[in-house]
């Protein structure tokens, strides 16, 4: 018997979907209580996500004891399974690739980053802003995320003559494409680890959804920074520069490293609009000539080693990727992967044949990780910075390690806070309230794909996260796919999708963007200039995802 394995609890369980007076609705409407919880205290309590997250914690653990009947043990150990997952690898990644960008900037090499692209354009203002709103703050997400891409480009953007309210409009649109490949794809990996689909299979979807959006987005930029006017003289550079990442967005994301889709995307985009713009002259009026001329001391070897650090993560990614004959990487890098049957809960958390669920099985990459390979590359970044510094850009191994606890520092809430939701949903994931709302949501049949990108956008609106949106809603939307014939794999992406558009109106977005540009307490003047386009982006998914469950458009699949 399952239950007889050493690390088993007292007493076993298997998860029932009809625990509640045998009724699957009166099962899943209690299930939904600590996603309730959750949107009243984060939206109308005006809690903390922090806060939020324990208080819907802590129902989820109620509902599993009291309404599902799972042992108080089990429940407890299945929140600490989710925790550390959530720390390892969910956080590490995170916390990875944001020291990874703040070396650039201990370095210096940042601002050299920041005033080549400035310097791009001809001194057309209205392409600059598309440039840094989309590539640079596309290049932004794929490695710090977390708002700090709205930040960065909002303030830049005043730089270059924007009014404020427009330059945060402008960069809250521009952070749409890139947000499901985010944090080096860390929705996507979460995704994956949590539904147990490969999380390969669920970017090659996502890169079969979300480039839809990146193709139209920079056109979407120029007329919110000129009108029509705008589009009308640069929708060539416009439309050039979403193509190219859009198709590197569709490539990257299903035959190379996922991760690194948003970087390779972005450098795509702004090494095409380069070099159009030295065979293609925009007609420029003058009221949208730019201020920020090209900085005569910007040598190509001073942006040659501002770009270094993206052009290295792309070579160490690689590499850990690359099978060729007897050669095969992740084969190599995966012997010290790390394989724990949960003590206490494996064994005793049982799947309905009576066999020991996966589920209670934590996993975790320790070489192939994408949190270790960043760290790799921030080695060599300031390995190489600091054997070419001077006194302007200054690089030591000790500014390395401050920047590194300074990161975990500054990011010790939203550790806290990813952590914490990600215990939630182990919670309602293994005591089965997830499966019982999949189970009862499934019931809608073929329509379902249709409503799929609602929950990620929903998701992210509320949480700000695309993570915690999939964190939430991911084995839910797998549920619902196997009830309904629909397939998983396409719902789940689905719900990452719909999170890219949710992060347009997420109040977190939004108060960072009000900061950003000198304007607090303009939230709600920013929320009516942009859930237009969230809803409309949102509409689009919904009718993309649903023609793609359907003979319509599933040969877009792979």
């Amino acid at each position: 018997m399952a239950s007889a394995h050493p690390w088993a609890a007292l007493a076993a369980y298997t998860p029932d979907v009809h625990a509640v007076g045998g009724s699957l609705a009166g099962t899943a409407l209690l299930g939904l209580a600590p996603l309730g919880v959750f949107f009243l205290l984060l939206m109308v309590v005006k809690r903390s996500a922090l806060q939020s997250a324990l208080g819907a914690l802590i129902t989820a653990l109620l509902v599993a004891v009291f309404g599902m009947g799972m042992p108080v043990d089990l429940g407890l150990l299945s929140a600490s399974q989710g925790l550390v997952f959530g720390l390892f690898p969910v956080m590490l990644i995170v916390v990875a690739a944001i020291w990874f960008y703040e070396l650039t900037v201990v370095s210096n090499r940042f601002e050299d980053l920041r005033r080549s692209f400035s310097a791009v354009g001809r001194g057309d203002l209205r392409i600059q802003a598309m440039l840094i709103a989309f590539c640079f703050g596309g290049l932004l997400e794929a490695l710090a995320g977390f708002g700090a891409p709205v930040a960065i480009t909002a303030a830049m953007l005043m730089a270059l003559g924007l009014p404020p309210l427009r330059a945060a409009v402008t960069v809250l649109v521009a952070n749409t494409a890139p947000v499901a490949f985010g944090a080096m794809a860390i929705p996507i990996t979460t995704a994956g680890n949590l539904t147990g689909i490969p999380p390969e299979e669920i970017a090659a979807v996502v890169g079969r959804q979300s480039p839809l959006l990146a193709l139209f987005v920079p056109l979407l930029l120029l007329f919110l920074v000129d009108g029509l006017r705008g589009v009308r003289q640069l929708w060539p550079i416009a439309l050039v520069t979403g193509a190219v990442f859009a198709a590197a967005q569709f490539w990257c994301s299903a035959h190379f490293a996922y991760e690194l889709t948003d970087v390779v995307a972005a450098l795509a985009g702004f090494a095409v609009a380069v070099l159009m713009l030295r065979f293609w002259r925009p007609t420029t009026p003058d009221d949208q000539r730019s201020q920020v001329e090209a900085d005569q001391q910007l040598t190509p070897r001073r942006v040659l080693l501002a770009v270094l650090p993206y052009l290295l993560v792309i070579v160490i990614f690689g590499l850990a990727k690359l099978k060729i004959g007897a050669l095969d990487v992740p084969a190599a890098l995966g012997i010290w992967n790390l394989k724990i049957e949960w003590p206490g809960l494996y064994g005793a958390l049982l799947a309905p044949d009576g066999s020991a669920a996966d589920s209670a099985v934590y996993k975790l990459e320790v070489l192939g990780n994408p949190g270790t390979l960043l760290i790799v590359s921030g080695v060599l970044v300031t390995l190489i910075y600091r054997l070419t510094r001077d006194e302007h850009f200054p690089m030591t191994a000790g500014m390395a390690a401050t920047a590194a606890g300074r990161t975990v520092k500054n990011m010790r809430v939203a550790i806290a806070t990813v952590a914490t939701v990600l215990s939630l949903s182990y919670v309602m994931n293994q005591s089965g309230q997830t499966v019982a709302i999949g189970t009862w949501l499934a019931a809608a049949g073929g329509i379902f794909a249709l409503l799929s990108p609602s929950l990620g956008w929903l998701g992210t609106a509320v949480t700000g996260s695309d993570t915690s949106a999939n964190a939430l809603f991911a084995t839910l939307q797998q549920t619902a796919g196997q009830k309904a014939g629909i397939d998983p794999t396409l719902l789940v992406a689905a719900n990452t999708s719909g999170g890219v558009v949710g992060k347009l109106v997420s109040p977190q977005n939004l108060t960072i963007a009000a900061t950003a540009v000198g304007v607090p307490g303009s939230e709600r003047v920013l929320l009516r200039k942009v859930a237009g386009y969230s809803l409309a982006m949102l509409a689009v998914l919904c009718v993309l995802v649903y023609l793609q469950s359907l003979p319509v458009l599933s040969w877009m699949l792979p």
